[in-house]
């Protein structure tokens, strides 16, 4: 029997395979959700149902609402993510109650995906940990051939702020990361 776990990380498979967006020979965001699956495996192997869904639709269907739609800079930036969040959410919901969930887990997931309470919620803070982790492990050598020294770092500094003080020393353990980067993790 398939469970509703099983039929909703489909689901979110089956609206990401949709990315127009190619990154090694398969749809980006579909390789995306699948990074993030593995990573939540990897540093929360007991995870709850809500955030393995969280996890996997954190990005889905992101490349329906581009950047560029968005106005340039920090601002731009910081209410493009906040819509993507709240899309997120909604379609993640959609997707959960197509395959039996009920209406308290779908606030839960779309809490998460909002990052509603990060620092204070645990499951928010560990979807966050997540992300990090995805971005300085498969996305962060690509992303820094793009950015100034200096804006690098302020990302960095960023990204190690959103962080637990539990991830943040795993950052240290398992990535090689050159100072000043590696000193945003200890602060």
């Amino acid at each position: 029997m398939v469970t509703p776990l099983a039929r909703a990380l489909r689901g979110i498979d089956a609206a990401n395979a949709a990315d127009p967006t190619i990154e090694a020979s398969q749809p980006a965001a579909l390789l995306y959700g699948q990074r993030m699956s593995a990573e939540l495996e990897r540093l929360v192997p007991d995870a709850s149902e809500m955030l393995q869904i969280a996890a996997r639709g954190q990005h889905v269907e992101r490349w329906l609402l581009p950047r560029s739609d968005f106005p340039e800079g920090r601002e731009g930036y910081l209410e493009w993510r906040r819509e993507q969040a709240r899309r997120h959410a909604r379609r993640v919901g959609q997707i959960m109650a197509e395959a039996g969930y009920r209406a308290d887990d779908i606030v839960r997931a779309g809490q998460l995906l909002r990052k509603e309470g990060i620092k204070r919620d645990a499951e928010v803070q560990a979807l966050e940990d997540v992300i990090c982790f995805v971005f300085l492990r498969h996305y962060f050598a690509p992303f820094a051939a793009t950015q100034s020294p200096e804006a690098l770092l302020k990302i960095v500094q960023r990204t190690a702020r959103k962080m637990s003080a539990e991830g943040r020393a795993r950052v240290l353990a398992e990535f090689d990361l050159p100072e000043p980067f590696a000193a945003a993790f200890r602060d």
